[in-house]
């Protein structure tokens, strides 16, 4: 396996890099801790009994631009 030197990359081949990294990885290459599985279930949970919430992104942005007039 080769090495390659990161600092002598240039910016747009450091973010290729990365990508190819993150692309490389699997859910099961990094299984979540005991913690992140129970935050995750309480909020599968949270959603089951209250369901979706949030504002619709037409209404964000609705908000966004009526604020920069």
């Amino acid at each position: 396996m080769s090495t390659v030197d990161i600092a002598k990359l240039d910016p747009n081949e450091r973010l290729e890099l990365l990508e190819q990294l993150w692309d490389s990885l699997s859910p099961e290459a990094i299984p979540m801790t005991n913690a992140q599985t129970e935050e995750l279930d309480r909020r599968l949970d949270e959603l089951d009994r209250e369901g979706p919430v949030g504002i619709p992104w037409n209404e964000v942005l609705d908000r966004i631009r009526n604020r920069a007039l």
